[in-house]
């Protein structure tokens, strides 16, 4: 049986204080936009790295993403097309979107709130996550994983990503929040 590697942290478990890696090949950067006012659009982002400092006290943790805008993967080529142009991301002038920490407060029941600062298109904007430690456990190589996942809400507009088309009906074609959905896969370093 693999070991986890948590503490106790005022009543609650936590991770093991150290720096962790994030693990591409098991974790997901992914967002939800509505299409048309009726229906939720998926997406995600394949290039990324990033990684968690845990500190002794869970306070004093951080956390720093890079995300590859190039990657964004909708499932639609058309519509990725549109996303990397001028209108959303302009991924030749803005190649990433950064996400670094700020303050991290742990509620009693061991969630998290990570605040930081999102930069998108060289705007820089604080987004505060709700953040749940998902656990730990061993690799069968020796290595210290842990989990966590993380979401937000944000408006697209605060980012300078304002395209849109007015429908005859009402409302627009593209919604303006876009939720942010993190599953966190790292490893210790």
């Amino acid at each position: 049986m693999a070991a986890t590697f948590t503490r106790e942290y005022q009543g609650t478990q936590v991770p093991e204080a150290g720096t962790y890696a994030i693990d591409q090949g098991h974790t997901t950067i992914e967002f939800v936009g509505r299409h048309l006012m009726i229906t939720k659009v998926r997406g995600r982002f394949t290039g990324f790295e990033g990684q968690l400092v845990v500190g002794q006290a869970p306070e004093d943790s951080s956390v720093e993403v890079t995300i590859q805008t190039a990657s964004v993967d909708s499932s639609d080529e058309k519509r990725d097309g549109h996303l990397r142009s001028a209108d959303f991301l302009d991924v030749e002038t803005y190649p990433t979107i950064s996400f670094r920490s700020t303050k991290v407060a742990v509620g009693r029941d061991g969630s998290a709130k990570v605040t930081g600062d999102l930069t998108i298109k060289d705007v820089t904007r604080p987004v505060t996550l709700d953040v749940e430690f998902e656990g730990s456990q061993g690799d069968p190589w020796g290595g210290q994983r842990l989990g966590f996942s993380a979401s937000a809400e944000i408006d697209r507009e605060d980012w300078g990503l304002t395209w849109n088309v007015a429908l005859e009906t009402g409302g627009v074609l593209v919604g303006k929040k876009i939720r942010l959905e993190f599953n966190v896969e790292a490893v210790r370093q």
